[in-house]
């Protein structure tokens, strides 16, 4: 069942980064690599990852992920920002490592792709 971006990132008390584009959730994708999400992502997915150049953006908008979780504290570039809100992707982060933060996407409902 699909799962309201704004209300997981409340729920999660994950930052968001940049602008909030409520779109609907229904799975998760995590991947460091960019040919991986361009290969296996499903639309509206959430990714995962601890990426944050700006081409992870143009993976999520060809794919039509959800939003983008960055894990472990990374800062994102304001220009990954800038061109995410160009094509209305959130992107949050989080102190979170990637497996705790699966968990508690699972928890939330969002069950896999």
């Amino acid at each position: 069942m699909p799962v309201d971006v704004e209300k997981l990132a409340a729920r999660l008390a994950i930052n968001p980064l940049n602008g909030l584009y409520n779109k609907e959730a229904s799975g998760v994708f995590v991947s460091d690599m960019v040919s991986d999400v361009m290969n296996g992502a499903m639309p509206g997915c959430i990714w995962v990852t601890v990426q944050t150049h700006k081409n992870i953006i143009a993976a999520a908008n060809l794919v039509d992920a959800a939003a983008i979780i960055v894990t472990r504290g990374k800062d994102v570039p304001k220009e990954t920002l800038e061109i995410a809100d160009r094509v209305e992707i959130s992107v949050f982060s989080t102190k979170e490592e990637t497996y705790p933060l699966c968990i508690s996407l699972f928890e939330a409902g969002i069950k896999k792709e």
